[in-house]
């Protein structure tokens, strides 16, 4: 291999001659520098090698060495609190060695080799471990217990094990597998990251990832190990809302994947992160999250490693029995990334230029999410809940990394530019959107928050669905030509949309709402609109009824701090039936 050198620089793109014994997605090492790349297309003798790297001043005859290993992560304690880059070089000890700006060619261990941590073993000599069991524990933040797994391909006897203080690099136990090899077992491994991790059994995703976000949980809620969409425009808010779902998301481990965002976005995320304090712990949000951060001035071909290095990390905390989140931030430069290198490979392109595999591509990507048993005796169970950001152009949806987007997951969130220029957020439209999970998600709402739950989802969809309708009319003849039904129609579904829908995200109350409370907030306003039809159809004016009292208390429900809900819900009842009461119409008119 050392007769391999450079024949053809293209960009991120470089052939190579005198590959013949390389393998497909072999990483290599190009030229002195040592910049690091993939091959990604064989010919022959020659290769194609996506570079990570930025490739400016290569030169042809440069020399090509192969690793002959996949593209891998390494797995084990020190992932979590990290920032990485989309080939999963830690950012902050390469600043410490580097500063600021990324050195080319620069290689640092992605976990850090002198950090000590104390191993609790978890078998005993002469036990047989099989692959995917749990070996031991390392305790890696105050809120995350590190599970050391033995390695899927990996079982046998164990032969030797030892607790105490070790590095990533140290061997804490001996296996001797099933023809007498023996094999050393760290707390670290490595993984391919294209290959899936696997499982022992995928469960149905009948359990919902509840967010705290109203219109996602009670409208288009998500199950523990489904995949959503979030599309929108430049301005909607995708980020804003995935910033909200990895802070509030019931998970215990979230990943989050900067892929091609601009820099100050990932920027924003990375200074209010660690400042952030996790509700469910009462510790800083990092001690749970994994920051990958790929940005748009980085290398182009980094992109569509990052969203692979971010799953197969978020797997390994699966197989663990952690329910995780991971978010992609967008998608679209991912498949933009593809285009550039389906490009510079001379590909036939597809629709508007994308390769004709983008569909394929995407549905491995997000076919990795689900909520399993994982491997190992003790049946652990664990889950992956995919959500993706897609940024199209113009915020129109009809491009082709939308349309198979939205051919593979089960959540559209559609956001509105014209909802967000309203300054209603999060700003999705509730008449574009759709779950696939609400059928069978409705059930375990009904059963552990409240048996009204589905009916009452339904009868808020109902009356948005009408007021849209009915908007339409009231542009043609005024809002004096509507019945009074259709009015007190329109006014429910304004209550909904401001009352109920409408969230701060920087509202120490409001940015969160738990599921017991959303139910309330959904009988409050359907409840509003029964009432007061009943009102109607006993004589009551419909301006008395638009002007009652309890219209500015049910509107500032979404502010009660979570202990006090139901002590308020049972007076604002109390207050509606009072101030609809027929004799209070009487007295009114």
């Amino acid at each position: 291999m050392n007769d391999a050198v450079i024949t053809k620089i293209s960009g991120p793109l470089v052939v190579a001659s005198g590959m013949k014994q390389a393998n497909m997605f072999d990483v290599v090492r190009v030229s002195e520098l040592g910049l690091l790349g993939e091959i990604i297309e064989m010919h022959g003798d020659k290769a194609s090698i996506q570079v990570y790297e930025e490739t400016s001043g290569l030169k042809t005859g440069e020399k090509v060495v192969s690793t002959y290993e996949p593209l891998s992560v390494e797995l084990g304690p020190g992932l979590i609190g990290n920032i990485f880059d989309g080939i999963q070089r830690p950012l902050t000890e390469i600043m410490k060695v580097a500063g600021n700006n990324l050195t080319r060619g620069i290689n640092v261990p992605a976990l850090d080799r002198e950090r000590q941590w104390v191993f609790e073993p978890n078998v005993e000599i002469g036990e047989r471990v099989y692959g995917g069991d749990v070996i031991g524990y390392v305790q890696e933040t105050d809120v995350v217990r590190h599970k050391i797994m033995l390695s899927p391909k990996l079982g046998g006897i164990i032969k030797e094990i030892t607790g105490g203080t070790c590095t990533a690099e140290d061997v804490v136990a001996i296996v001797i597998d099933e023809k007498g090899v023996e094999h050393g077992v760290g707390i670290t491994q490595k993984w391919p990251v294209r290959v899936p991790r696997p499982y022992k059994k995928k469960l149905s995703p009948d359990r919902p990832l509840v967010t705290g976000q109203r219109v996602v949980d009670s409208l288009f809620p998500i199950a523990k190990g489904g995949v959503a969409a979030i599309p929108g425009p430049f301005g909607s808010g995708k980020t804003v809302t995935q910033h909200q779902l990895a802070k509030w998301a019931d998970a215990d481990i979230v990943v989050y994947i900067g892929c091609g965002e601009r820099g100050n976005e990932m920027t924003d995320v990375l200074n209010e992160f660690p400042e952030l304090i996790d509700p469910h712990t009462g510790k800083s949000l990092m001690e749970r999250t994994v920051l990958i951060a790929n940005t748009s001035d980085m290398p182009v071909a980094a992109r569509e490693a990052s969203i692979y290095t971010g799953i197969t990390i978020a797997e390994y905390f699966r197989d663990m029995g952690y329910n995780v989140a991971l978010m992609a931030d967008s998608t679209s430069r991912w498949a933009e990334a593809l285009r550039e290198m389906s490009g510079r490979l001379e590909e036939m392109p597809g629709e508007e230029g994308y390769p004709a595999y983008l569909g394929s591509r995407l549905a491995q990507f997000y076919e990795r999410a689900g909520r399993v048993i994982s491997l190992g005796r003790d049946g652990r169970e664990g889950s992956l809940s995919v959500i993706g950001a897609v940024s199209p152009a113009g915020g129109d949806i009809s491009e082709p990394v939308s349309q198979a987007t939205l051919r593979i997951v089960k959540v559209f969130w559609g956001l509105d530019s014209a909802l967000a220029y309203k300054r209603h957020f999060p700003a999705i439209n509730w008449l574009t959107s759709y779950s696939l999970y609400a059928n069978s998600l409705g059930k375990w709402f009904n059963e552990n928050i409240n048996e009204e739950w589905t009916s009452l989802r339904g009868k808020i969809i109902s009356l948005l669905s009408d007021e849209a309708q009915l908007e339409e009319m009231v542009k043609l003849v005024g809002m004096d030509a509507l019945s009074w039904g259709d009015r007190l129609k329109m006014e429910a579904a304004r209550s909904i949309r401001e009352d109920f829908l409408h969230q701060l995200a920087f509202h120490e109350v409001d940015t969160y709402t738990s599921a017991s409370k959303q139910y309330m907030m959904m009988k409050l306003v359907t409840e509003y609109y029964e009432k007061s039809k009943e009102a109607l159809d006993k004589g009551m004016d419909i301006e008395t009824i638009v002007k009652l009292p309890v219209r500015e208390k049910i509107g500032r429900f979404k502010y009660v701090k979570e202990e006090d809900t139901e002590k308020d819900f049972g007076e604002i009842i109390n207050m509606l039936t009072e101030e609809l009461s027929l004799e209070g119409g009487e007295a009114d008119a």
